[in-house]
């Protein structure tokens, strides 16, 4: 596998980090850290361990080992620990690195658990529509059908789809899984444009922005402290966020300070940084204490966050539930009705 396609799960990469962290607190260096956590490794794992190995070895610094995986490590998470190792406090720094990371997991966690739920119910909707459609239609439809009864269009609708899964099933399954690998491909080809379509959607957009400003936030905190000059951490968090008109302000506001004028004068006058966020790091360059100001940011926006996800959730679940009863509730009336009239038909002889 090449290295930068090599990837780690999330708490892989916590404990890889944990454990740094542990062993060069207590005074091991770090070839002797890395030698030690090789030896339980596997997988995944092993292969990123195996190849910093190798280059510590030959004399390279650590954060020229993890360069070469850049779907493990990202350029801010690179650029603190050279930073650190120039400077001498790669264990004060691993263990902020191993907090900041801690932190995202957690943060990324309660969104991936925001969207169980509703996951959770499209598949079982799914899987009592197929039920439906495979084994009650067909057995109503052949009563229908040998009593010569005329049939609503629903119903009609449901007996044709009922025909097509279960006299065309192998050619209903390639074709869906066809379907399946040219979503996947196209997401793969055009991700941005899909990414710019879903965060487009109204309460969609409003989420995406906060967690922009979330990730904004604990990576310019992380790196300051890590006495990365402004100029350069701005630059360095141009990679975090995904909306592009957050990407803008953080452009502009790098921009500024290159000009030599502060960040806030970047940050004035656009849209998508509340003004509440500009007032907070204007009184942080201002005292000196930018690094503070994005720490309580990162915890503000956290928590709107998380609030703003419960809030979705808690409104989603009844919203998810009618649509579901509408849906199978009209399936049920487009199999009810056919039956009714019959009933009526008999009872007027």
């Amino acid at each position: 596998m090449k290295t930068t396609s090599l990837t780690l799960p999330s708490n892989e990469k916590l404990g890889l980090l944990s454990n740094l962290s542990t062993m060069v607190n207590a005074g091991l260096t770090m070839s002797e850290a890395i030698d030690s956590l090789v030896t339980d490794a596997n997988g995944n794992l092993k292969i990123l361990l195996l190849g910093i190995q190798a280059d510590i070895n030959q004399g390279k610094p650590l954060y020229s080992a993890l360069l070469k995986y850049p779907q493990i490590f990202d350029s801010v998470t690179v650029t603190i620990i050279k930073a650190a190792e120039e400077s001498g406090t790669i264990d004060v720094v691993l263990k902020d690195i191993k907090a900041t990371i801690k932190k995202d997991i957690e943060f990324m966690d309660k969104i991936k658990a925001a969207l169980t739920y509703p996951m959770i119910i499209m598949v079982v909707f799914t899987g009592v529509l197929l039920l439906l459609l495979t084994f009650v239609i067909p057995k109503i439809a052949s009563v229908f059908l040998k009593l010569r009864v005329d049939l609503p269009l629903p119903t009609r609708i449901m007996i044709f789809l009922s025909d097509v899964i279960i006299h065309y099933t192998i050619p209903v399954i390639f074709g869906g899984v066809g379907l399946l690998f040219l979503i996947v491909f196209l997401y793969k080809k055009k991700k941005r444009l899909f990414v710019r379509l879903v965060l487009g959607l109204p309460y969609v957009s409003v989420m995406a922005r906060q967690i922009d400003l979330t990730r904004f936030c604990r990576s310019m905190y992380l790196l300051l402290t890590s006495a990365i000059p402004l100029y350069s951490a701005l630059q360095l968090t141009e990679t975090v966020a995904v909306k592009p008109d957050i990407i803008a302000a953080i452009v502009r506001a790098r921009d500024f300070v290159g000009a030599g004028k502060r960040m806030t004068d970047g940050l004035h006058g656009q849209t998508s940084i509340p003004s509440l966020m500009v007032k907070i790091i204007e009184i942080g360059e201002r005292s000196g204490t930018l690094d503070k100001s994005m720490q309580d940011l990162t915890e503000y926006f956290d928590y709107q966050v998380t609030t703003q996800l419960q809030y979705m959730v808690t409104l989603l679940e009844p919203l998810i539930l009618v649509i579901v009863g509408v849906i199978v509730g009209g399936m049920m009336m487009a199999i009810i009705a056919p039956i009714y009239n019959l009933i009526g038909q008999v009872g007027s002889l």
